[in-house]
């Protein structure tokens, strides 16, 4: 784990307080957080204390759940947004079937909106990312191995 650190109570109660804050979300996360050199958050089951390291040759490891941005916000992944989204009682944002389509092909979508802080992203009961409205439109954050040019709904 020579990139990765597990993060201490003081730094998973900021995050889990930055939920807190952003979705009013009151989920207890019970794993435990790593954190790589390029601010990315994992999430890996608890018992990996069990596990001697020192003979293993490790690329990478848990679920990638968030990231830090370089204005230090927190950014849900498609993965964190999932875990997340079903208990999140505030900033979720509800996309049509059109606006789902375009996101996921790249285009820019036209949203109503003032400038937000990352927003759940949803469409019917699935959760797909967290994006922020800027200037009315909404910032594509999706990876490109997730962009497609046909989107079966």
């Amino acid at each position: 784990m020579k990139n990765l650190r597990i993060l201490n109570t003081r730094e998973i109660k900021d995050i889990t307080k930055r939920l807190k804050e952003l979705y009013d979300d009151e989920e207890k996360l019970s794993y435990a957080f790593l954190m790589d050199g390029n601010d990315k958050i994992y999430l890996v089951s608890k018992e990996i204390e069990l596990i001697d390291f020192e003979q293993l040759r490790i690329n990478s490891m848990g679920l990638y759940f968030a990231d830090i941005n370089k204005y230090n916000e927190l950014r849900l992944s498609i993965e964190g947004s999932q875990l997340i989204g079903p208990h999140a009682k505030k900033n979720v944002l509800e996309l049509n079937e059109e606006q789902v389509r375009a996101y996921f092909r790249s285009e820019e979508i036209s949203i109503d909106e003032k400038d937000t802080g990352f927003m759940l992203l949803k469409y019917k009961n699935d959760f797909f990312g967290a994006s922020k409205i800027k200037d009315k439109k909404l910032l594509n954050y999706l990876p490109k191995v997730h962009r497609t040019k046909e989107l079966i709904l």
